[in-house]
């Protein structure tokens, strides 16, 4: 709770804080002029005064402790706390994006940083916070295809599925490219924005799931979206459409089909990426990013709720209790 008050918590008069930098001072002189303090009567033993300390010793300290709260209390309220409130208005109209993500055994692979599913997830985070006003989903596929997250402007509901993507989360081991991107059209396929597309990411060869890629081709082509295909791996083998090595001789088992992946972004109208490493998939994210623009514009209002007057009141009733202890319990008698 604590934690999420201080994420929406901003100060109006920050540079007040470093006073609080004198309250360590005043400890420091407190604890030196207690240990300077000369005792009024001096008595030669003091062994038969050992049971005689009683609530006023054991509490001859907490004025001050008292005292060092309210200050700080008020040196905060002076900073001014207040909680901020973000409210933004769409205008326009953005695009319906789906991002649909292999998590088949081989995403494990570490030839990216710390894997190559793990990357995904990075730079798909950041695509999806880079979009605001887009309606965007999330497929997942394996042998089997399975939809993460319907179409949602809900951008925290987006980013929490992909934080939740794991390899396994499908049981069925294998790569349905088909499949995939069958379930990416049928997400998308009843929406009535112009602008509808498809960020398909694999490792992997198609091995022929439920759905095969060319009736899938055929599906984004009756309802115009297009798709961008990104094939993973530094050390994966690249075959062509007849199955051809396309690679310079890597002996590497991970293979993944670009002439498939390149057929399926041309005829879509989409573009073809290969990812070799971390910063070459970001890229190719930014890429898209700059070609896929939404047609919105987004207004942010900013609105405050003072919290000043709790420390007030909290710096207040420190210095009551502070006093209420001097006349009672702590009273010094002449």
């Amino acid at each position: 709770m604590l934690s999420a008050w201080l994420q929406h918590t901003e100060f109006a008069y920050p540079w007040v804080l470093p006073l609080l930098l004198v309250i360590p001072y005043l400890v420091y002189w407190y604890i030196k002029t207690c240990r300077q303090q000369i005792p009024a009567v001096r008595i030669t033993t003091t062994h038969f005064l050992k049971d005689t300390a009683g609530i006023k010793s054991n509490i001859r300290h907490l004025p001050f402790i008292l005292r060092m709260l309210a200050l700080s209390a008020v040196i905060i309220a002076l900073a001014r706390p207040r909680e901020q409130f973000t409210k933004q208005q769409i205008d326009g109209k953005g695009i319906d994006i789906i991002l649909c993500i292999d998590i088949s055994g081989s995403m494990t692979e570490q030839d990216f940083v710390p894997n190559r599913l793990e990357a995904a997830k990075k730079v798909a985070t950041s695509f999806v916070e880079s979009r605001p006003g887009d309606e965007i989903g999330v497929v997942i596929f394996s042998s089997q295809s399975f939809t993460l997250c319907p179409l949602t402007v809900d951008h925290t509901a987006v980013l929490n599925q992909i934080n939740n993507i794991q390899n396994g989360y499908l049981q069925e081991e294998g790569t349905a490219i088909g499949s995939g991107l069958a379930t990416s059209v049928d997400r998308l396929r009843n929406s009535t924005n112009k602008s509808k597309v498809i960020i398909l990411l694999t490792d992997g060869v198609d091995f022929g799931g439920q759905i095969p890629p060319d009736v899938a081709l055929n599906m984004s082509k009756l309802y115009g979206i297009k798709v961008y295909t990104i094939g993973v791996g530094s050390n994966a083998n690249r075959i062509d459409d007849n199955h051809h090595p396309l690679s310079n001789g890597n002996s590497s088992p991970l293979d993944f089909n670009e002439g498939l992946l390149k057929q399926l972004a041309a005829e879509t109208g989409g573009q073809y990426y290969h990812a070799t490493d971390n910063a070459a998939l970001q890229n190719i994210y930014k890429s898209i990013d700059r070609l896929e623009k939404s047609n919105i514009t987004v207004t942010t209002y900013k609105r405050y709720t003072e919290q000043f007057q709790w420390f007030v009141l909290a710096a207040l009733v420190l210095v009551v209790l502070e006093v209420l202890l001097r006349l009672t319990v702590l009273r010094k008698f002449p």
